[in-house]
């Protein structure tokens, strides 16, 4: 069943500035943290880029289209959320087996 598979979204985060890279930096062990103990998160990892510091790498995978629609929703409301919404995002999104 579609709804019973795996969610995994890959991209990136593109920051403009300097200063909105530092402020995604800052905000990312606490979102981190929340986000990995959100029930149905496999894996949730966000790495900024050594060669480029105004970009970071992500990678979320969730046990289900409903974990994964209950982070996105919990994430808007966060202050990750709040604060890094105008931040550009490149993402892709697949569905496991």
């Amino acid at each position: 069943m579609e709804e019973d598979r795996t969610v995994v979204l890959t991209g990136w985060l593109l920051c403009a500035t300097m200063a909105d890279a530092d402020l995604a930096a800052a905000l990312l062990e606490e979102h981190t943290r929340l986000s990995r103990a959100e029930p149905g998160c496999l894996s949730f990892e966000v790495v900024r880029s050594m060669s480029d510091p105004m970009r970071f790498a992500v990678r979320e995978a969730f046990v289900d289209r409903a974990a994964f629609i209950a982070h996105q929703e919990r994430v808007k409301t966060s202050d990750w959320g709040r604060q890094t919404a105008h931040i550009e995002r490149d993402y892709r999104i697949e569905r496991g087996e």
